[in-house]
């Protein structure tokens, strides 16, 4: 049987996802639309996994020279301080991160991968982000040290990689839990390869993670907007990203970053990313279960 989100007008489809990559939550979006919580939920989960199908089949051989790597914290179910004991250990319940790169000059984030904040999961998504940009690439990180094997395991030295270490102070007086220490510092340090300390920053990530926060409503803190599933989460990121990269203006740029990867040669509309959902949800996932971690 057809998914209620396949039998929708493609005008409702677009009102719903223009919602949705601004940043309105689930319940709004529905009322706002006039359907039902779950077609809204259905909608944003198949067209999710479908751009991160196409971004998957597009997103390769890019011509990045200047990456920035970040990681960005959101959690799924619950906090990690209160997931029931059944579930502790296991991925998508409690502290949830995403990795997301960018590129310094066209501003396109060609890959993304949901897991936990270590090691394994930092080679698995750069050698993600390696295998998709051509030529030899500057890469900035902060200065967190499951950084430095997985580049090296990822990029097997072919890369002008440094890291840009903050140095911290106290945290604001009367501040709490959201509010961190602050930065009173920071110095660059080369790890490998000569990167130009002119383009040592991770500014322009930093900055997409705050879009992030600011644009999907699973990221906004002290709601109850939360992912209660990290299918779900992992499906808002990719409708998100192939938004971003494909439709949404950048003013500095006044294209679209894949215009100025060269990627497309015009901003997409809302219908351009309605129309990628396929007439019915695939029985296998594909490419999309690459974006959470194993």
């Amino acid at each position: 049987m057809a998914s209620m989100a396949n039998v929708l007008s493609p005008e409702k489809r677009a009102a719903i996802v223009a919602a949705l990559v601004e940043g309105v939550s689930i319940r709004a979006t529905a009322r706002m639309v006039d359907v039902s919580k779950d077609t809204v939920m259905k909608l944003q989960r198949e067209l999710g996994e479908a751009c991160i199908r196409y971004m998957d089949e597009t997103l390769r051989d890019l011509p990045c020279q200047r990456l920035q790597v970040d990681e960005i914290w959101s959690f799924c179910y619950a906090k990690e301080r209160n997931v029931p004991a059944s579930k502790k250990g296991e991925f998508g319940f409690g502290d949830v991160w995403t990795f997301t790169a960018i590129d310094a000059e066209t501003k396109l984030i060609p890959s993304f991968l949901v897991a936990s904040r270590d090691a394994g999961c930092a080679t698995e998504f750069l050698q993600d982000v390696a295998g998709r940009v051509k030529g030899r690439v500057q890469l900035t990180t902060d200065g967190h040290k499951m950084y430095l094997s997985a580049v090296e395991d990822s990029f097997q030295g072919g890369v002008d990689f440094a890291q840009l270490v903050k140095i911290y102070g106290q945290a604001p007086e009367g501040e709490h839990r959201y509010s961190p220490p602050e930065c009173i510092g920071c110095r660059a340090e080369v790890i490998s390869g000569d990167p130009d300390p002119a383009h040592v920053s991770t500014s322009y990530v930093e900055r997409a993670n705050l879009t992030i926060r600011m644009s999907i409503r699973r990221f906004t803190r002290l709601t109850n907007a939360f992912s209660k599933k990290v299918e779900h989460h992992v499906a808002a990121l990719g409708l998100f990203f192939c938004f971003y990269n494909f439709a949404r203006i950048h003013k500095s740029l006044r294209v679209t970053p894949a215009m100025a990867a060269g990627v497309a040669s015009r901003p997409w509309t809302v219908a351009d990313l309605v129309a990628l959902m396929p007439p019915a949800v695939p029985a296998k996932r594909g490419p999309y279960t690459r974006r959470i971690s194993n």
